[in-house]
């Protein structure tokens, strides 16, 4: 049997992983939020 390359296919998972790390690396570089006043959000809701 002759061993052939499914190009296409690995076109494709290629494409996928790249896809998830560049995802994540955009989800890294937001910041984190900070500094988050717990009581004001409580009292907007309390409305």
């Amino acid at each position: 049997m002759a061993v052939t390359r499914l190009k296409r296919k690995d076109r494709r998972n290629k494409a996928v992983a790249n896809n998830k790390v560049a995802a994540i690396k955009i989800l890294k570089a937001r910041p984190t939020i900070k500094l988050v006043d717990v009581e004001a959000i409580k009292a907007s809701f309390a409305k």
